[in-house]
């Protein structure tokens, strides 16, 4: 108990100069550090001395010309930005729930859904609150669900959306379903429905690992009795549908819109497959006015 109440009141000593600590860590360079803060260098040099001798132990050391972090230095420049962080997610709260109008969203989503959908939600938010700012972040279904647990994005949609997860919570938006990509000149393009088993002999052109569309993928072929051949991966929809127009191989992808790029037949698959698309949030993080305000904006929109 002795220890704990010492480490709270060094804490409380060293908490002013914790920035001057993570302004180093993030720049390696003191000049730098000062501009940062807007203080001058030798007030920069002071504090991370005055740091040094409280916690006992050299926290930057001379490296030719200029300066490093020491382990100690490292450890507690990885604490101070933790901290900061947390006090700056604080003072957002604060400032937002004061004019939530100046809000910021932090928005992760898959890289299929920023054709259309992201758009068009973003495109009448605005419209209504024109002055809050977004952050678009893309990646893949896991990515994009582990940035979300971390706090680095404030919402996400994603497709399929997760299930018996009990730190997300989260609704379904829409329904979307999927076709089977091939070539227009593969044997089966002018069917008006395929069943995935058809196609066990096929090269596949799959999304990687991490992405939605690859599990169901990969859960289909395993409910037909097969695992495909995988011909190509990649990141982008828009890439694994050109393959699929050179010849490369299959794929089950969502509908292109209107009509498939040439080369390209969307097939409709007996049973009909879809996959939900949905909003999620982390139920632990408190969340701001405005990442409120474009929840409860989707929300309504779902239900119009």
């Amino acid at each position: 108990m002795l220890h704990e109440s010492t480490d709270a009141v060094l804490a409380a000593r060293l908490a002013p100069n914790l920035a001057v600590l993570k302004a180093l860590a993030e720049t390696g360079n003191v000049t730098r550090a000062a501009e940062l803060l807007g203080i001058p260098q030798p007030t920069v040099s002071r504090r991370l001395a005055a740091l040094g001798m409280a916690v006992g132990a050299p926290l930057t050391a001379t490296e030719g010309r200029g300066i490093r972090l020491t382990r100690a230095g490292e450890l507690l420049a990885s604490t101070a930005g933790n901290a900061l962080g947390a006090v700056e997610h604080g003072l957002r709260q604060v400032r937002e729930e004061i004019d939530p109008e100046l809000g910021h969203i932090k928005l992760g989503f898959l890289h299929l859904l920023g054709r259309a959908l992201v758009p068009e939600l973003l495109r009448g938010f605005r419209q209504r609150h024109p002055q809050v700012r977004f952050s678009l972040i893309q990646g893949s279904r896991r990515d994009i669900i582990d940035r979300l647990a971390r706090g680095d994005v404030d919402l996400a949609l994603v497709a399929p959306l997760p299930s018996g997860d009990p730190e997300l919570a989260g609704f379904v938006l829409s329904e979307q379903e999927l076709f089977l990509s091939v070539p227009a000149v593969h044997r089966l393009a002018g069917r008006d429905e395929v069943e995935i088993a058809e196609f066990a002999d096929d090269e596949f052109v799959l999304l990687e690992s991490g992405y939605g569309l690859r599990q169901i993928t990969d859960e289909l072929c395993a409910r037909a009795g097969f695992q495909p051949r995988t011909a190509f991966e990649g990141q982008e929809s828009d890439t694994v549908r050109g393959l699929v127009a050179a010849g490369l191989g299959v794929a089950l992808l969502p509908s292109f819109g209107s009509a498939p790029p040439a080369g390209v037949v969307e097939l409709p698959l007996r049973p009909r497959i879809s996959r939900s698309i949905g909003l999620v949030w982390p139920k632990r993080h408190a969340l701001t006015p405005a990442v409120r305000g474009f929840r409860d904006y989707v929300t309504a929109t779902r239900h119009a």
